[in-house]
């Protein structure tokens, strides 16, 4: 799956908005992830869950900096979150449907964010988009 020029050019004008309210939209994402899909939980035994909490707004902020590193290497995320894949492949070991199930979240968090921007072509785009993120990150696994 590859994405058009089009879609390039949504992900990456869309982002430079989303860039500037990364650390919301992370940690948003995340408490959505966690109250949706409670079993994702398990992997952060760690970590206080509680919404705003300092560990989640610092692990939100590193999942969307991973997300603007895609972005940035649009053209090659494989290559981009390849050291990410084998983190969570191997060392983690995180299942692989949770990166769909973050990636729904993030939809929904940009809806919320941005609903004039996430139009019907820039919601497909960034499905698209995080679809792909998503094989990247679960490639490993196979």
């Amino acid at each position: 799956m590859s994405l058009t020029k089009a879609e390039r050019t949504i992900i990456t004008s869309m982002w430079g908005k989303i860039s500037s309210q990364a650390d919301t939209i992370g940690t948003e994402t995340l408490e959505r992830l966690f109250a949706s899909y409670p079993q994702a939980k398990t992997y952060f035994p760690h970590f206080d869950l509680n919404p705003g909490s300092a560990q989640l707004r610092a692990h939100g902020s590193k999942v969307l900096a991973a997300v603007g590193e895609a972005v940035k290497s649009i053209d090659n995320v494989s290559a981009a979150l390849a050291k990410l894949s084998e983190l969570h492949a191997y060392v983690l070991r995180v299942d692989p449907v949770n990166f769909k199930f973050l990636s729904h979240c993030l939809l929904v968090t940009l809806a919320s964010h941005f609903p004039a921007d996430l139009t019907a072509e820039a919601h497909a785009a960034w499905d698209k988009f995080l679809t792909i993120v998503s094989g990247v990150l679960t490639e490993k696994y196979r």
